[in-house]
């Protein structure tokens, strides 16, 4: 049975607050024709977790690795998120934008304490994201992740969350997308501290554990990736449950596929991964020369999202990847492992690779492709993030992680070295830089990929 505040908006709230002005760092970004590209400043703004969450006054926090402010209902009455100054960007979350260029620094000290990573998304106004639908059209970005050891992801990644954050569909959310409340992804979060505009305070333990509800919609990642593996995954959503929005609440550990329930879940949390390394293929991506896609310099990124007939009406078929670096385009690489040859996502390379993985995925059964062209119809929100990961050591992106046969997804050692606490205190001034992001139709490319005249390697 899913629980239900029924509260006036008056009563509940997840406020602005007043102390200070959010001020939203901006980049270029650029749409693309077959003729030219055409750039305009778009507006970044912080993910409302990493805001500080406070009572009326500001004299008293609501959340300190817990909630601090009593029931459901009196945290959603009580508590304001507040804004971020443009110098405060920098300083305490170590977030930079200069051109096309957002900067995400890793560890960043402040007069409050310590900031670890961050998650970003890229707006269209200051009040509404920037919606995505990419469906027979490319989307390509330059990425530096040289910095980037074992244990990170610098991540950048599509997903349904609502374009005004959830002002609209929830009354008692007066922040929205101008304070980056809303998100939602594959995984059904816990740890978000607001879910449908209430506190997620129920049951709240620290960490990811987080509290009773999770937040689920459709998420395609583009990149999740350091200096020795990358992955591109889509992951369905299920939306043929009763009740099931495109921004779902999921409550109970079936309904959010936790622990042992983890396929029974609204969510394809596995989803379906093109991996080099993983699906054989251990030379093509990694820092130095002898590798293909060489990490210790910037490259570009091109995915192209494929029709069945080739036209913007058409149903999504195919999710094809390319690289550019040093005025080289090179092919995503062909692999074999899964049983058949395949060289980009489709549903056929899904069902070979559930069939060869151990751990499996539900992509399929979740919704497909059919699940991400509907997302790609609705629009879809850019995120851009830096994070290490407090439950695998992200063994899953670049270690050993599972059973045979597709287990080795990358080359580290998935040890001491790669847990948070290493990661942190070794290698604080990381970063990943993402640059020249554009949208095209699928016969052109963006700024980053025009740059080239090279054959096709």
């Amino acid at each position: 049975m899913r629980f239900v505040l029924l509260l006036s908006a008056t009563a509940v709230a997840q406020k602005i607050g007043t102390l200070v002005n959010e001020q939203h760092p901006t980049i270029d970004f650029y749409e693309c024709t077959e003729q030219a590209c055409t750039s305009s400043p778009k507006p970044i703004t912080l993910d409302a977790n990493w805001r500080w969450y406070h009572d009326g006054t500001g004299s008293s926090n609501c959340f300190n690795d817990h909630f601090e402010c009593g029931t459901p209902a009196e945290c959603t009455r009580d508590c304001e998120l507040e804004g971020i100054s443009l110098s405060e960007y920098e300083s305490t979350y170590g977030i930079t934008a200069a051109g096309s260029e957002l900067s995400l620094k890793f560890v960043t000290d402040h007069q409050y304490g310590t900031n670890v990573g961050s998650r970003t998304y890229l707006m269209n106004d200051d009040n509404s994201y920037y919606m995505f639908k990419l469906k027979n059209a490319e989307f390509t970005f330059d990425v530096d992740v040289s910095t980037l050891q074992c244990g990170m992801n610098g991540a950048l990644y599509f997903v349904e969350m609502p374009e005004d954050g959830g002002l609209g569909a929830f009354p008692s959310n007066t922040a929205g997308a101008n304070l980056g409340t809303g998100y939602c992804d594959a995984q059904c979060p816990h740890d978000i501290k607001y879910i449908h505009g209430e506190t997620n305070s129920e049951g709240w333990t620290s960490g990811e554990s987080g509290g009773r509800y999770g937040a689920c919609c459709v998420e395609m990642d583009i990149w999740e990736a350091n200096s020795f593996a990358t992955a591109y995954t889509p992951h369905s959503c299920d939306t043929t449950k009763p009740d099931t929005d495109r921004y779902y609440r999921c409550d109970g550990e079936v309904d959010c596929g936790d622990g042992e329930n983890r396929y029974n879940g609204v969510c394809d949390k596995n989803g379906c991964d093109f991996q080099p390394y993983r699906h054989g293929n251990t030379s093509f991506y990694g820092p130095g020369s002898s590798f293909r896609v060489d990490t210790t310099k910037k490259m570009t990124v091109v995915t192209q999202f494929i029709t069945d007939d080739g036209t913007d009406d058409g149903t999504l078929s195919e999710i094809r990847r390319f690289y550019v670096q040093d005025g080289v385009v090179v092919q995503n690489p062909t692999v074999t492992k899964v049983g058949s040859p395949h060289d980009s996502i489709t549903e056929g390379f899904c069902d070979a690779a559930a069939e060869w993985a151990a751990d499996g995925t539900n992509f399929l059964e979740k919704g497909g492709m059919e699940s991400m062209d509907i997302a790609h119809e609705t629009g879809m929100v850019l995120v851009m993030s830096l994070w290490d990961d407090e439950t695998v050591n992200m063994k899953w992106l670049d270690s050993d992680f599972g059973d045979p046969p597709s287990n080795l997804r990358g080359p580290c050692p998935g040890d001491e070295t790669s847990t948070p606490e290493y990661v942190r205190e070794n290698y604080p001034n990381s970063f990943v830089k993402f640059s020249n992001i554009s949208a095209a139709a699928t016969s052109s490319a963006g700024p980053g990929a025009q740059q080239t005249t090279a054959t096709l390697t």
